[in-house]
């Protein structure tokens, strides 16, 4: 059975860019962390903000 990439919600598809500064200080106020953290946090989780928002809660 194959993946179909059309059920899935605008959400799945929500990528956080570590390469934009702007974005990056969206994104840590979004998380409430630093950026180092933020860093860190892509690191070990990759860049889905659903997979950095339960990494960061911890």
């Amino acid at each position: 059975m194959s993946y179909d990439k059309a059920r899935r919600s605008p959400e799945d598809n929500k990528q956080v860019d570590i390469d934009d500064p702007q974005k990056i200080v969206n994104w840590c106020k979004s998380f409430r962390c630093s950026e180092g953290d933020l860093r860190a946090a892509v690191m070990a989780v990759g860049k889905s903000e659903k997979a950095l928002r339960a990494y960061l809660s911890k």
